[in-house]
Parts: C-alpha cells; structure tokens; sequence
C-alpha cells in the first residue's frame, strides 16, 4: 500500500479541500487498510486502497462540515501538480507565467466543482483509472461513472469557458 500513499493523500485532499483533513483521512485509511488487510481479495491494490479513502473522506465530510470550509487554491496548496504542467514548455518567461496562471485556473475551477463531479475527475484525468476501477471505488455502475464523468467534463468546460467557479463554494 505504501506505493500509492501520494495517490491516496492526493485523492483525499481534492474531496477534502484541506491539507490538514487530507492528511488525517489518509492516515485513517491506511489504519483501517492495515487493519482489514486480511480481507483483501486480490486485484488493483491502488483501486481497493482508493476506495477506503474516498469513503472515509465522504464519511469525515458529512461528519464534520455541511460545506467545505477551506481556502481557494493556490500554487503551494495544490494537491497534486504533476498532471497539470505548462503545456509549452517554452522558456519564455512570459509564456511560462502565462502556463502557470492557466493551471492555476484550472485547479480552482476543477476543486469549485461539486463533490460527484470532481470525484470522478481526479479518479479518471489526474489517477488514470479505468472506469471499471472508478465504479468499483464509488460503487457505482460503469454507466453511472461513464455519465458523471461526461458530465463533469461539460461543467469543467464551460466554468472555464464562462470564468466562474473558481472559490470554494
């Protein structure tokens, strides 16, 4: 399991929102991983590691807040920022300035989405899950995921499109 702790910790901050929750919920997962060890029945351990995360996330943020509380995200808070480069690798200072502002851009606006859609995001674009591997960390149908995700795809476009979304809610 210790392969996959920043792919856990990185899941863990983008439905938590916070650095300090992310932490304490990846912590608890890979107690409760240690713990139930025994009952894993082979398969992806990333994905059966995966799920007890997101379900401690989802538990810890009905438990302990309505609606997230945290702060935008910024350039030292982002959870994971290796799927998200300047695309032109150019070393213009310019173009590398305005590289950074569009992922940044994008960070805020993938993070302001609603919990559902952001999920299937992160699990899809930034972990690189199948969707068979994504139903079977939500739980849900491969036609559920397959429609969320699709979803989620539309709402990230136009709050780009559109220049919105980019608080917390």
């Amino acid at each position: 399991m210790v392969p996959h702790f920043e792919r856990a910790y990185s899941l863990a901050r983008w439905l938590c929102r916070s650095d300090a929750d992310a932490a304490d919920v990846t912590q608890e997962a890979f107690v409760r991983a240690l713990q139930y060890f025994d009952s894993y029945r082979g398969g992806d351990p990333r994905a059966w590691l995966l799920r007890i995360v997101r379900n401690i996330a989802l538990t810890w943020l009905e438990t302990n807040r309505a609606a997230p509380s945290g702060h935008a995200l910024d350039e030292r808070s982002a959870p994971d920022e290796r799927w998200i480069v300047g695309g032109s690798g150019a070393v213009d200072p310019e173009t590398h300035a305005l590289d950074d502002d569009q992922a940044f851009r994008l960070r805020q606006v993938l993070a302001a989405l609603p919990l559902e859609q952001r999920e299937v995001l992160v699990l899809r674009e930034l972990e690189d899950l199948s969707y068979r591997e994504i139903a079977t960390i939500t739980g849900r149908p491969i036609g559920t995921v397959m429609s969320r995700l699709s979803r989620a795809r539309d709402e990230l476009a136009l709050r780009l499109k559109a220049g919105v979304g980019g608080e917390w809610p």
